[in-house]
């Protein structure tokens, strides 16, 4: 994109490691709700509020159009302007779920080596702090400028939780010990700090579950390392 001194090229290395993703996939399949959490009634045997049945439809494979921001920047934007556009459409590429955006760099974002400058990014209303760092190699007026852009949260999302689960443990897992998938009722999205434990749970049916006849296993859901974007099952002893 150039503007009136020279082509930006926005390179973002590590870029939006929110921690959540998911497998790339247009799928079909339901998740049908209630309307609160209820970790306990899976320590309790019972199956949660919302059926995880198949996946998410929303998940889409990467590329998909859903997954842009438009309109782009227009000819000549600031270099601010276009970081906070790869943000927000960032974020969107590392969830694979469409859903309404935000970027601010309140002081903008200064244009020197090794320069550091702190954004925001808002999907769905979880707002992830950031920090935009300037290559070391740049030079002032060289015609491309590279960063990288480190999150200091993770984001969790709900539609991302349920599609992730079904794969690791529906019918698309290829395992015959587990049915009747369902989880707590997650937040369309939830920034957390990295390597945490969200509150939230899954459960599934088991055959080698309760004492050996069957019976519900629960796992927690987690948010996991800087780096790492899908949402993990530990399962809970």
């Amino acid at each position: 994109m150039r503007n009136s001194k020279f082509l930006v090229a926005l390179l973002a290395a590590g870029l939006l490691t929110a921690g959540c993703g998911s497998d790339d996939g247009s799928a079909s399949g339901s998740a049908s709700g209630g309307s609160e959490k209820s970790g306990d009634a899976a320590a309790q045997g019972k199956a949660l509020p919302v059926v995880v049945d198949g996946p998410q439809k929303d998940v889409l494979k990467s590329g998909d159009k859903g997954l842009k921001v438009t309109p782009a920047p227009a000819r000549g934007a600031s270099f601010t302007k276009q970081v906070e556009h790869r943000l927000r459409e960032s974020v969107l590429l590392s969830t694979k779920v469409p859903g309404t955006t935000a970027a601010d760099c309140p002081d903008g974002v200064t244009q020197k080596a090794g320069a550091v400058s702190t954004c925001t990014v808002t999907y769905e209303g979880a707002e992830i702090p950031y920090e935009v760092t300037i290559s070391d190699s740049y030079r002032e007026g060289s015609f491309i400028t590279s960063y990288t852009a480190e999150p200091g949260k993770g984001l969790l999302v709900a539609k991302v939780v349920y599609h992730q689960f079904n794969e690791q443990y529906g019918a698309a897992s290829g395992r015959s010990d587990a049915s009747k998938l369902s989880c707590d009722e997650i937040p369309a999205a939830k920034a957390y700090d990295f390597d945490t434990d969200s509150g939230y749970t899954c459960t599934f049916w088991s055959e080698y579950g309760g004492d050996g006849d069957g019976g519900y296993k629960t796992l927690r859901v987690t948010v996991g390392p800087a780096g790492y974007n899908a949402p993990g099952f530990e399962e809970v002893e």
